[in-house]
């Protein structure tokens, strides 16, 4: 009797063993009919203007792909479906939309301009491995070893290498060596201080003069005058969009423009186009991407640009910007992966990325790196912002003038802990 009932159990067990591993095999082997992304953008609040041009490049990137047929998996082309949610630039918010995509089937989720929340979701990621592609400008902190998910991989690249960037073009493509640097009061200002001071350490240029302000200022008449006062070179700043918008027009209106190269780190189209015409002159800068690449040397980066510019034009009416271009580029390259692997799982996406890391941008040829952080030959464009007398149509804002790129504008490994 004791034989009998043990023999009952241990069948017992066995059946639930199989139905587990069937289960499994099957969650395994399933073969879906489309792909699920998840976008989340901060669609209202501060950031809402940049997340309008990130929505654009994803798009851009899904209906390609889907034009194509979709995703060419083993089983056949799979099409890809998107669920679009605002995280308001809140962390709470934030993070518990991403929770909602992921558990509502989301294979994947691409987003984020403020870096705080994508911080956030990133945390989850470690803990729970999952394809997130985020398309911000991270903090130099979340590259260090142990602080991105397995399946994190972010196509922007940190502010560091603006400032490292923004020095070096502005001592070896401009001749200026004495450097009056706007820093701002945050993570975004202090990591641009860091490269910028590496680069001038390198390249033998001098900062005479330094100070930061918090976000959001909009008089900048006291620091102007302290800038005028240093007599420097170039004058770089941190600021960003509107506050960008509101540093250049008050450079110009004091006449700063007359007296020294005003140079700020980190261009976009949108600072461009709140500009005066007269106050754009002459300003420079590093651009992410710039859609008119006339005169660029390497022809197939030129070719790429263009017809993804075109392309972009035509569906949005207006030539692509920097953040577009980082989210057109994240998701190309999530669906590549995708391909490769053959599978939405995200150790196979991991494996298929870290195996064959290098890949062509519309921005030109690129690789990740350790550190899941995208190295791209053309890292940022020194570009210089036209006035009246040269634009020639509304989206004529910049002429390129030089490059910088490659391993030597990124941090070293060694030093985020490789």
């Amino acid at each position: 009797m004791k034989n009998k009932k043990l023999m009952m159990i241990v069948a017992a067990f066995l059946v639930c063993a199989l139905a587990i591993g069937f289960l499994y095999s099957t969650k395994r082997t399933a073969k879906p009919s489309t792909f699920k992304l998840g976008i989340l953008l901060p669609y209202t609040g501060t950031f809402a203007a940049v997340a309008k041009t990130q929505q654009q490049g994803i798009l851009l990137a899904v209906e390609q792909k889907n034009a194509e047929g979709g995703l060419d998996m083993p089983w056949g082309k799979v099409k890809i479906e998107y669920e679009d949610m605002d995280d308001e630039a809140n962390i709470n918010t934030g993070v518990r939309r991403f929770r909602y995509l992921r558990d509502q089937g989301a294979h994947a989720v691409v987003g984020q301009t403020w870096a705080a929340v994508a911080l956030a979701i990133n945390e989850l990621c470690i803990r729970d491995p999952y394809p997130y592609f985020p398309v911000n400008v991270a903090p130099l902190d979340s590259y260090k070893k142990g602080k991105m998910g397995d399946c994190t991989y972010a196509a922007g690249y940190t502010p560091w290498t603006v400032g490292y960037m923004a020095g070096a073009a502005a001592i070896n493509d401009l001749g200026k060596k004495k450097i009056f640097y706007l820093g701002r009061s945050d993570s975004w200002g202090w990591d641009i201080k860091a490269g910028l001071e590496k680069a001038v350490e390198k390249y033998g240029g001098e900062i005479i003069g330094m100070t930061e302000v918090a976000q959001g200022t909009s008089d900048f008449t006291t620091v102007l005058e302290q800038v005028r006062a240093a007599k420097p070179d170039v004058f770089i700043s941190a600021q960003f969009g509107g506050d960008a918008i509101s540093l250049l027009k008050q450079s110009y209106d004091m006449g700063l423009n007359k007296e020294m190269t005003i140079f700020n780190s980190f261009l976009t189209n949108v600072v461009a186009e709140g500009l005066p015409l007269e106050a754009r002159e002459n300003v420079y800068g590093m651009h992410f991407f710039y859609y008119d690449m006339t005169g660029f040397e390497d022809q197939q980066t030129v070719k790429l640009a263009t017809e993804y510019s075109e392309a972009f034009m035509d569906k949005w009416g207006t030539p692509p910007d920097a953040y577009a271009t980082i989210a057109y580029i994240a998701v190309q390259q999530l669906f590549d992966a995708v391909e490769r692997a053959g599978s939405f799982d995200h150790a196979e996406i991991k494996k298929a990325i870290d195996e064959n890391p290098e890949f062509m941008s519309v921005k030109g040829p690129a690789s990740w790196r350790e550190d899941h952080e995208a190295i791209y030959d053309y890292a940022g464009f020194l570009v210089r912002g036209k006035g009246p007398k040269e634009a020639k149509h509304e989206f004529d804002y910049f002429e390129v003038v030089s490059v910088q790129g490659g391993e030597e504008v990124y941090p070293q490994l060694k030093d985020l802990g490789f």
